[in-house]
């Protein structure tokens, strides 16, 4: 894969800012009495997550903002699917209906990305469009993730 110069030092300062994010978001959570479970979204949050199994292949399918807030639940349920006991070859995240994704949601797929590597886990990503395309673009951080022009669909998916 190609990696441009500065992508090591961005992929650390994105998910140690993600980290920090949630540290001070769980805080925030645990003031108010709220416990978080995974694959529930947030009250408040303005994402749907949806996940679809076929055979050894996942769907995350993603609609609304992915912001600090909502980032953490994506988190989690790529972790869950990604450290699952059954055996998944391919994670395709889909953002057809992403309208706004803040670097909290860039530095959550770099790190699955880092956790599917290992595991020979292929994570692509499907439906980049618009600025959610740009800001992939304007980092960098493109090049690193497989991706799958189109959306809404296994069909449109021609890497399985």
């Amino acid at each position: 894969m190609w990696i441009t110069s500065a992508g090591p030092a961005l992929f650390s300062a994105l998910i140690e800012w993600q980290k920090n994010c949630e540290r001070r978001r769980e805080a925030r959570n645990a003031k108010r009495g709220q416990r978080l479970k995974s694959h529930e979204n947030t009250p408040g949050s303005h994402l749907a997550i949806a996940v679809d199994r076929s055979g050894m292949e996942v769907i995350v399918r993603l609609n609304g903002r992915i912001d600090v807030d909502s980032s953490p639940d994506i988190r989690d349920c790529l972790l869950d699917i990604l450290s699952d006991k059954q055996s998944v070859h391919a994670v395709t995240v889909d953002l057809s209906d992403v309208n706004h994704i803040e670097a909290s949601g860039i530095a959550t797929l770099v790190e699955a990305l880092k956790i599917a590597g290992p595991r020979q886990i292929r994570l692509h990503l499907q439906g980049l469009h618009g600025s959610v395309l740009r800001l992939f673009e304007v980092t960098g951080l493109l090049p690193l993730f497989e991706t799958i022009h189109g959306g809404r669909g296994w069909r449109d998916a021609k890497c399985f």
